[in-house]
């Protein structure tokens, strides 16, 4: 889908084709808009489809009439009822005229520029524009992991109840949601790095200011996750040996109760033989039965306590 927009007054307006100092958005593209855009504006098809495959790593490019930066931004997926974060590419290509955003799916991070809550905005400052979509990104990246680290503590809080496999689960979502954030911090990193070094996109006094700040708030992101993963792959592994450590406790019990059931029943497995009763104690006395099941009852009780001293219940 093609959306065309232009700011008027730090405002996103929606115009109905593009002119000098627009901004063109492809959401989820067809293949006939994707090679339509390329055409018209003289770009590599290969390179305005990059963001189109969910494995694009972030990267930044420089052709002759164009420049195109790809990054990762932070997505969520629905599954089951429930969100899961992930990270997914989107490229942004700078021509002289216009600017070009493609992704295969609408982010927070565009949504945030189109709903008016982006201080400065102007698209025909493209240079500026970037930065500010990278700096925003950076944000997207801090406000969802403050989510996921809220969403582990109450995880955390339910298994300290009861441990469930549901919540271990969700406990390994979180953590995978990490890792895809990590790689594509480090990957966001070291574009932003060579943006720094690009003198082409530094056009306006303020830009490298701006940068500076997209550098700090992304490691910032990058230094939150290295935390939260941190913390989080530890909960996992203290709640597995909980989860192990209470199988054994009821293995060693359920142990302990076989032995101590296990006398009666050789006791009176002994006197049920086809054997003489005259070579069987208390066999003939008129309360031998009585006597044997006080007797059985008796020693059972001696060995409980025994292992109960032992804190093998």
């Amino acid at each position: 889908m093609i959306h065309i927009y232009k700011s008027v007054d730090g405002t996103a307006v929606q115009l109905g084709r593009p002119e000098g100092g627009c901004w063109i958005m492809l959401t989820d593209p067809t293949e006939q808009e994707l090679i339509q855009i390329a055409t018209q504006y003289d770009i590599e098809l290969d390179d305005i489809r990059a963001a189109m495959d969910e494995e694009e790593r972030a990267r930044i490019q420089f052709e002759d009439t164009y420049s195109m930066i790809i990054v990762d931004v932070p997505a969520i997926e629905t599954r089951d009822g429930r969100e899961y974060y992930l990270t997914i590419p989107m490229s942004v290509l700078l021509l002289k005229d216009v600017i070009i955003t493609v992704c295969i799916e609408e982010n927070v991070v565009l949504k945030s520029f189109l709903h008016s809550h982006i201080r400065h905005f102007h698209t025909r400052m493209k240079t500026r524009f970037v930065l500010q979509l990278l700096y925003k990104n950076a944000e997207c990246y801090l406000h969802y992991l403050r989510i996921i680290n809220k969403e582990s503590e109450a995880v955390e809080d339910k298994l300290h109840k009861s441990t469930q496999n549901r919540d271990l689960l969700e406990l390994m979502e979180l953590e995978k949601s990490l890792v895809y954030f990590t790689t594509s911090l480090r990957s966001n990193e070291v574009v932003l790095e060579k943006l720094m070094k690009a003198e082409s996109i530094k056009k306006y006094p303020e830009d490298t200011d701006l940068l500076e700040d997209v550098i700090i708030e992304n490691k910032q992101a990058l230094e939150m996750v290295n935390i939260y993963s941190g913390i989080l792959s530890n909960m996992v592994e203290t709640f597995a040996s909980i989860i192990s450590n209470n199988l054994n406790m009821v293995m060693k019990f359920l142990a302990t109760i076989t032995i101590v059931l296990s006398i009666p029943t050789m006791i009176f497995s002994a006197y049920g033989m086809n054997v003489n009763v005259k070579g069987m104690p208390f066999a003939s006395e008129i309360g031998g039965f009585a006597i044997l099941i006080v007797l059985s009852i008796l020693i059972s009780v001696i060995v409980a306590v025994i292992f109960a001293r032992k804190n093998l219940f």
